[in-house]
């Protein structure tokens, strides 16, 4: 049940298009409850915890820490090199983006 919760979650904070991967991915891999989660992001993207939810807000966030948008812009991180920025940003590990690390330095 854990999985199917964490999902509604970010679903209703809007997914890609504002945080709502970000809480989730914390809720998953830190095991946060959702306030934590949705505090300790706010921190790391130096936002309050109510402009996580604002996609205008968000957007611009995102472009600037270059994390991933919902439409995909010429200029802008996407796939596995905003995942990198991902780990980056909120400093967790984040398993494909090891596991690439691992093949390039091969």
């Amino acid at each position: 049940m854990g999985m199917a919760m964490t999902h509604s979650m970010a679903a209703g904070m809007n997914g890609v298009r504002a945080a709502g991967d970000l809480v989730a991915r914390m809720q998953i891999t830190r095991r946060m409850k959702n306030q934590a989660a949705k505090e300790y992001v706010a921190g790391k993207l130096g936002v309050s915890i109510m402009e996580l939810t604002d996609e205008a807000i968000m957007d611009e966030v995102r472009k600037d820490r270059d994390i991933g948008l919902v439409t995909l812009l010429p200029g802008y991180a996407k796939g596995i090199e905003a995942k990198f920025n991902i780990a980056r940003v909120l400093g967790i590990e984040i398993n494909c983006v090891n596991m690439t690390k691992a093949r390039l330095l091969k």
